[in-house]
């Protein structure tokens, strides 16, 4: 029998797996396009119940735990990869919301469960990915579940039978075999297996890198909430390497707090918040030479992010409204140029996020309920944000209606496209129907080695891709955007628009400009600044 405790200390460990394995599921994303990347997502997505959980006592109960974890999954779920592992959790939730302990019996039933549900949420599976993973795991399952043993040889049984359909995704996704890896979403739920394995062969709670740890959700630290003023880091270089670091973190735990102190050997990092930095210091160097002394002041830095809060109008801290008008819109937008564009088209909050950047859907759901409107259309603006959108819409207390633009470009004609004077029915007909018509090209750097489609890509070549698709590279990114109009624009082509990133200057996007409007005089061509990050370009064609 599992209890609530075991199954609390399972989830947090797993938490913490994948927090740490994160950088290695990012590795095995197929394509080289910068994107939200699956395992910091779906670490970001648990990293949500985690901060939840630790909150509940011992005396917890299984139900109350899987309850907790599949709410703060669903809220803090961020990409695809973070929304269908919130569908799983939701699933087991189904099966397990009102039990004080879990059998082997109770887990096998909860895994069908939790197949179900992931896979009744997604309109097209493909299988070979996750779901194809959480599928045939819960198959398996009862097979386990019958078999004498304990709950621990049990679940040794369901990570050994992950891994070995994991293994077999290559074959049936071409895509993954061409790349010469397997599915990430799947590598991460078997990261997350295995993390919860650690509690329950042996009880112990895998714990998070220390050195690369950062909080995973953001949370805002008032000034009155601090203790100690100074946050004191510094390098110690040992005067003998068998010195023993133990007298120093209890020394440091006596003068301050989020005391860190990590022993490599020859080099000792120190990290502390204490009033009294030089103690720090000093003793220090009871342990040999000192460098890379840095002292901060913490309530500065407090200050300083809360001004930062305050200017953002696309923070997590909206106020929440009753709709005083029909229609509104959320849109999930980056850069300052594009933002501007949004609002002045209408647009009533917007949700900072996009490539690299995806939201939760707390975030969404958020924006959603500031929003004075009884109907309000939420624009995700990007592929990998149009599921996390979806699931605001059983949580909200209006009505809401996911558009499911992929890119800027989408968005931007959608919003163009409504008419105030016209029904909810007969808006959201247009703007599927504008969306469809928008062509779109992005131009960007490669992020990792890869192989697509036959081509092959180097980390830091300037791609071209093309309604999603990587088309080509290039050696500079105006003969990149040049060549990507070419290949967008056809005979029945009215408009041109170009939004220009944050990293290209007005004087290239000016000459590029005067380059497309002397090849193409007939249309009408257009240049924004639009501020974006990853994208050094962002081409619509109409």
């Amino acid at each position: 029998m599992i209890s609530g405790r075991i199954l609390r200390d399972a989830m947090v460990s797993a938490a913490n797996n994948i927090y740490n394995l994160r950088d290695y599921v990012n590795s095995l994303n197929v394509f080289p396009v910068p994107d939200g990347d699956t395992g910091s997502n779906m670490s970001r997505t648990i990293g949500a119940a985690k901060m939840a959980l630790e909150g509940l006592d011992d005396d917890v109960s299984v139900g109350e735990v899987i309850k907790l974890t599949a709410s703060s999954l669903l809220r803090g779920a961020r990409g695809n990869s973070g929304v269908i592992l919130s569908l799983i959790f939701r699933g087991l939730c189904k099966i397990l919301e009102e039990k004080r302990e879990i059998t082997r019996a109770d887990f096998s039933k909860a895994l069908k469960s939790a197949s179900a549900t992931a896979y009744g949420a997604v309109l097209k599976p493909t299988e070979g990915t996750i779901l194809t993973v959480i599928r045939l795991v819960a198959e398996a399952s009862d097979k386990f579940a019958e078999e004498s043993g304990s709950f621990c040889e049990f679940w040794g049984k369901l990570c050994q039978k992950t891994e070995e359909v994991l293994k077999t995704t290559p074959s049936m996704l071409p895509v993954l075999a061409e790349a010469g890896v397997v599915d990430s979403g799947g590598q991460g739920l078997l990261i997350i297996f295995e993390g919860m394995k650690s509690v329950f062969d042996s009880g112990e709670i895998i714990p998070a890198n220390e050195l690369t740890q950062q909080p995973e959700v953001e949370t805002v630290v008032k000034q009155e909430e601090c203790s100690f003023f100074y946050c004191t880091e510094l390098l110690v270089t040992k005067s003998d390497p068998d010195l023993s670091v133990d007298s120093l973190e209890s020394f440091l735990g006596e003068i301050g707090d989020s005391v860190i102190v990590v022993d490599g050997g020859d080099v000792i990092k120190v990290h502390v918040h204490t009033n009294n930095p030089g103690l720090a210091i000093e003793k220090g160097l009871e342990y040999g030479m000192l460098s890379e002394v840095k002292v901060d002041n913490l309530l500065e830095e407090i200050a300083e992010k809360e001004k930062k809060n305050r200017a953002k109008n696309n923070e997590f801290e909206y106020k929440t409204v009753s709709g005083n008008t029909k229609f509104g819109f959320v849109a999930v937008v980056s850069g300052d140029g594009l933002c501007e564009l949004f609002k002045n088209l209408g647009v009533d909050n917007v949700v900072s996020g996009g490539q690299t950047m995806n939201p939760s859907t707390g975030e969404i759901l958020s924006a959603i309920e500031a929003t004075p409107a009884k109907v309000v259309f939420v624009l995700p603006n990007n592929k990998n944000i149009i599921m996390t959108a979806e699931q605001t819409i059983n949580l909200a207390d209006r009505d809401v209606i996911v558009l499911p633009t992929r890119t800027i470009p989408q968005g931007v004609s959608a919003v163009l496209s409504f008419d105030a004077s016209k029904d909810t029915k007969a808006n959201q007909t247009a703007m599927l129907e504008a969306i469809e018509k928008v062509k779109t090209g992005l131009i960007t750097n490669a992020v990792r080695n890869s192989k697509v489609g036959g081509k092959d890509i180097k980390a830091g070549d300037i791609i071209a891709i093309e309604n999603g698709k990587i088309k080509f590279s290039e050696e500079s990114c105006s003969k990149a955007c040049l060549r990507l109009v070419k290949s967008l624009v056809k005979k029945q082509s009215s408009y041109v628009t170009l939004f220009y990133g944050a990293d290209v200057s007005l004087e290239e996007a000016n000459t590029l400009e005067n380059q497309i409007r002397q090849k193409y005089d007939k249309l009408e061509v257009n240049m924004v600044n639009g501020g974006q990050p990853v994208y050094h370009f962002v081409v619509s064609v109409e």
